[in-house]
């Protein structure tokens, strides 16, 4: 008699979090997290752009030898609790600062580096763009991520799904008046379209609360299910941390494969497209 294959799962948080004034404070707050969520039997945790810095920053005073010593820190977290980490971070390419997602895995290591391409006018005075989309592998399952503004393009989440992404990250920022962050409520915001589309998991983690200037941050953490399922919410006030499990057999990836191969007539370019996207990606790990 054929033995059923074992269910792949993975349970996965994102943390809605409220900056901090300095580098150090925010960095305390997500090793304490990641080493509580880790207890509880997370197996990665996903924190906003910018978590380490918080965002509505003046980024000319973020040196080199501050990204160092906060990704040494980071890999260190992820490596004692055992535990994925995904954080956002601004790194540094020489001179060049981008606005990035370090992904770190159980050993602490950086497995790859997703800077973000498509920048807000605040994010153009101070990041350089980044030039290649994301393609990473927890636990040896294919995953994506889109940095904040670029939920609005939708092919950075397609063409990894058609490489065989099963699980999409997404942190967040949020930077709006107070009447557009009470505005942004009870997950009606869009984004879960993102999963429905490619049939594949979606995790949000937005910052929240004050910004400085008059800015706010709407929370609103999420994550949704390939049926665009609800499966945690996080309000739009607070602190917190989200968590659901993964069933990885959910994410089929059906709409993407099918795209694939109707119409006919792109089959040779989607191969063409997908061969440069891998070859890309491949720059982007460290």
């Amino acid at each position: 008699m054929r033995t059923e294959m074992k269910r792949k799962m993975l349970r996965v948080a994102a943390a809605q979090m409220k900056f901090r004034d300095s580098p150090a404070d925010n960095l305390d707050w997500i090793a304490e997290t990641t080493h509580s969520k880790a207890r509880d039997g997370v197996d990665a945790i996903l924190f906003p752009e910018c978590a380490v810095t918080g965002y509505n920053r003046d980024f000319h005073r973020f040196s080199p030898e501050t990204a160092r010593q906060a990704l040494r820190f980071l890999a260190k977290t992820a490596r004692a609790a055992r535990c994925h980490v995904l954080a956002g971070c601004p790194t540094f390419l020489g001179t060049r600062l981008s606005n990035s997602l370090l992904v770190f895995d159980r050993g602490g290591r950086v497995t790859f580096c997703y800077s973000k391409i498509h920048l807000t006018a605040r994010d153009a005075r101070y990041f350089a763009r980044g030039n290649s989309i994301a393609f990473f592998h927890l636990d040896r399952i294919p995953c994506t991520a889109i940095i904040c503004h670029e939920r609005r393009f939708p092919e950075l989440v397609r063409l990894p799904v058609m490489m065989g992404a099963q699980i999409l990250f997404h942190p967040n920022a949020g930077l709006d008046s107070l009447a557009v962050s009470k505005a942004k409520r009870k997950g009606r915001d869009g984004m879960a379209a993102r999963a429905f589309e490619n049939e594949i998991f979606y995790v949000f983690a937005n910052s929240v609360g004050p910004q400085g200037n008059g800015l706010w941050s709407a929370g609103d953490s999420k994550i949704v299910g390939p049926d665009s399922r609800v499966l945690a919410l996080a309000n739009n006030r607070d602190e917190m941390v989200i968590e659901a499990e993964l069933d990885l057999a959910k994410a089929g990836r059906k709409y993407a494969r099918e795209a694939l191969v109707q119409p006919a007539f792109l089959r040779a370019q989607w191969r063409a497209i997908l061969a440069a996207c891998r070859r890309q990606s491949w720059k982007s790990k460290t």
